[in-house]
């Protein structure tokens, strides 16, 4: 029989006050030999399959088997630190659960699921349906809480579930103890008490909720990240990217940097570069790379820093900033943030300046965002801005970035990205076989020399969409079978 292995859990810590010890693991998926709890089973071999209740963690620290005409009870012997304000809270509610786990020789009964089960008077959850599943992901997806501890089936997973009701925010905030942020588990219980109170008005209970609802559907997360495959990420690149060998260097030394030491660099990328020289392409596959969700900022339509920070509840009308909604719409605190047109950020328009916000978001001290009245963590925040003109951003702004400068095509790889990669990917798109568009030598030439003076490749996309439109057109209504484009072709097509 296997043992366990609790490998990246630190040493076990007795709680005086119950039968059981507290391992502390950031595991994401639990096993028999990695399990959520380990039940007794010296006397009695428990099934696959085991329904009951949980006592009391704080009185009796057992599991209440029911097993056909009979109740028995099991103490529990471990708990993952980050599950013993769930197993409280379903203990304090009655909660009829059914355990899947594995009988292990010397260990115990490892349970390694959880799920809800209403039946024989059993009682149902008081939040929405589907909170367990949703509570159990969250908190299998969260960092192991510091060590003072203050108190499979796809379908079944509950993490589309979003927190809105008062009783499900207070149920999350139960369960999920010291797994929040402190900061955050505090402004929220300030909030909840608002949100719950009959002496404030009716529109300060309706922001704190709304704030309660966006905070606690995010995910807080550590700076800690996985290390990385060098060869995958090279991989990335090369399949978004063609030539840009300096660019590609500068991209994988980062990531190396993040495999020596667990947290994103101190400093995001600046990419300055002329128009349509893939910029936002390359900061799309950094964030593919680091498996991050990204959001973006363009600042050239941000003139008021209200819309970076948002505004004070003490208007109907507040609302949470851009920065907090991308918070929300990723649903984690980890996340690329990508600020395009950086150079723009300097244009604030009476009511201060956008960049100087960017700043408390780029030395990753934390945000305050007016609308929800707390310090947001941004440790997990990694920055890539893009920006035509270097001359026009701040010092204090560049301060922040390591800058890269990405330089214009050249005419010879100008040809090979509009034959290799524009024409193709257009051809497959339209369903289109390589045989059936065919481009001359002198035609190639012939795009590339009409687009000499511009720069970036923008301008060879659209040409190849238009060629490459042309010549379903000549298929679909000529019934020619293909269509092979010279110089005079393309010149007429094009002008």
């Amino acid at each position: 029989m296997p043992v366990f292995d609790f490998s990246g859990a630190s040493e076990s810590k007795k709680i005086t006050e119950c039968t059981y010890e507290v391992f502390y693991s950031d595991n994401p998926q639990p096993t028999p030999e990695q399990p959520i709890m380990v039940l007794d089973n010296s006397k009695r071999q428990w099934k696959h399959h085991s329904c009951g209740i949980f006592l009391n963690p704080t009185k009796r620290t057992a599991f209440e088997f029911k097993e056909e005409d009979e109740t028995i009870q099991a103490d529990i012997l471990k708990i993952d630190a980050r599950f013993i304000s769930l197993l409280r809270w379903l203990g304090e509610n009655h909660i009829t659960v059914r355990l899947s786990g594995a009988n292990l020789e010397k260990e115990g009964y490892a349970v390694y699921k959880i799920r809800e089960i209403a039946f024989g008077g059993g009682t149902k959850l008081s939040a929405e349906d589907g909170f367990l599943q949703f509570m159990i992901e969250r908190l299998l997806a969260s960092n192991a809480p510091e060590e003072e501890i203050e108190e499979d089936d796809k379908e079944e997973i509950g993490d589309d579930m979003k927190l809105t009701s008062i009783q499900s925010i207070t149920d999350f905030m139960t369960c999920a103890g010291r797994t929040m942020p402190d900061n955050i588990r505090l402004w929220a219980r300030r909030n909840l008490a608002v949100a719950r109170s009959h002496e404030v008005s009716q529109e300060e209970r309706r922001h704190a909720q709304r704030a309660l609802s966006i905070m606690m559907n995010i995910q807080w997360k550590n700076n800690y990240f996985e290390a990385i495959d060098p060869k995958e990420a090279r991989r990335i690149l090369d399949e978004e990217l063609y030539g840009m060998e300096r660019v590609k260097q500068r991209i994988i030394e980062t990531i190396i940097q993040i495999n020596r030491t667990n947290t994103l660099p101190a400093y995001g990328l600046l990419l300055i570069g002329p128009a349509g020289t893939g910029k936002s392409q390359i900061a799309y596959a950094v964030a593919r790379i680091l498996k991050l969700p990204w959001t973006t900022l363009d600042m050239s339509s941000i003139n008021d820093p209200e819309q970076l920070t948002g505004s004070s509840r003490i208007y109907a009308n507040a609302k949470p900033g851009i920065i907090m909604d991308a918070f929300s719409m990723a649903g984690t605190s980890n996340l690329v943030f990508i600020i395009n047109e950086l150079d723009k950020a300097n244009s604030g328009k009476g009511n201060g300046n956008p960049a100087d916000v960017l700043l408390t978001l780029l030395d990753n001290l934390g945000f305050t965002d007016n609308y929800m009245e707390c310090m947001i963590p941004t440790v997990g925040v990694y920055p890539i801005a893009t920006a035509n003109e270097k001359d026009q951003i701040s010092a204090p702004l560049m301060s922040r970035f390591a800058v890269i400068e990405i330089p214009d095509y050249t005419t010879e790889e100008k040809k090979v990205i509009f034959s290799r990669f524009a024409l193709p990917k257009v051809l497959k798109r339209m369903s289109l076989r390589e045989e059936e568009c065919v481009v001359t030598g002198e035609a190639l030439d012939a795009v590339i020399d009409r687009y000499r003076s511009t720069s970036g490749i923008r301008d060879l996309e659209q040409a190849a969409e238009h060629i490459a439109a042309n010549a379903l057109y000549q298929i679909e209504v000529d019934h020619v079978p293909q269509v092979v484009f010279d110089k005079e072709m393309v010149n007429a097509l094009l002008d």
